[in-house]
């Protein structure tokens, strides 16, 4: 019975976690602002998401903040995948000790944070402190280390006789990487590219401090409103707000959800 149960209970405390927030945004985000003052899990009156939602892409110039967090997500995501997924192939295939201190080294950024004072004095130095390629080559460094991690795991699963057989129809190591190597990658760089998105998106700590004020982002965006006093106590366009900048890496993880499941197991065992 207990064994039967477990899945009943799983499926409920997933249920409760996950759909009693989201009720949460959805139901603020569809009242009224009198029923929004002390957000709650009671359904609105009357339903208002729509006209909420309107108001707030008008209000909030949210237009020009989705450019700027796609000018930022698009090249880093571009970046990170590459880099990262052919520094993984290259750990994965040898073997030597100084691989292991690469390796080692290359997956630290994961447990180490990064120093935001001596990044933003460096991109001063730099002349890149509030630029779009400084907000781009911050995140790179970051999340850099969690590509290398996931693909390292998933490049040892594929046989070296594929490459081998590139090799001897003479494909140089470039050749051997884009033409056998990357296609294999496909289910765990999609894996990556749903973390990579959903880390950066959401980012606002270290956009405020190398961006702040010159290259308006969404979660930026939302955080400058709510300061100066436009969204104060109204719960309802706040919550609106959130829906509109979940509702690009919801359509991502739709898309790309069966290659992020395959991409999470594949790797796990050789």
């Amino acid at each position: 019975m207990s064994r039967r149960l477990q899945p009943v209970f799983a499926l409920l405390l997933v249920a409760v976690v996950i759909g009693v927030p989201l009720w949460l945004v959805i139901a603020t985000a569809g009242k009224s602002q009198g029923e929004a003052v002390d957000p709650d899990l009671t359904p609105p009156s009357e339903w208002h998401l729509l006209d909420n939602l309107r108001q707030v892409w008008t209000d909030a110039d949210i237009p020009a903040a989705l450019l700027g967090s796609l000018l930022i997500v698009a090249p880093t995501v571009a970046i990170v995948l590459l880099l990262g997924s052919m520094a993984a192939w290259v750990l994965a295939r040898r073997g030597s000790r100084l691989t292991a201190v690469l390796y080692a080294l290359g997956i630290s950024g994961i447990i180490l944070p990064p120093a935001v004072v001596t990044v933003v004095l460096l991109l001063r130095q730099l002349g890149l402190a509030g630029t779009a390629v400084g907000m781009i080559g911050v995140y790179v460094g970051i999340y850099l280390s969690t590509v290398i991690f996931f693909v390292t795991g998933f490049v040892r699963t594929i046989p070296e006789s594929l490459e081998e057989a590139a090799r001897i129809d003479g494909a140089g190591p470039f050749a051997v990487f884009r033409r056998v190597v990357l296609p294999l990658l496909r289910p765990v760089l999609a894996t990556a590219t749903i973390l990579i998105c959903l880390y950066v998106w959401n980012d606002v700590f270290y956009a405020f401090f190398v961006i702040g004020g010159r290259i308006d982002t969404l979660p930026l965006n939302l955080f400058q409103v709510a300061s100066a006093g436009l969204y104060l106590n109204n719960w309802h366009l706040i919550f609106a707000y959130v829906i509109l900048m979940s509702l690009p890496l919801i359509g991502v993880f739709a898309v790309a959800q069966r290659r992020i499941i395959s991409g999470i197991t594949s790797g796990a065992v050789k």
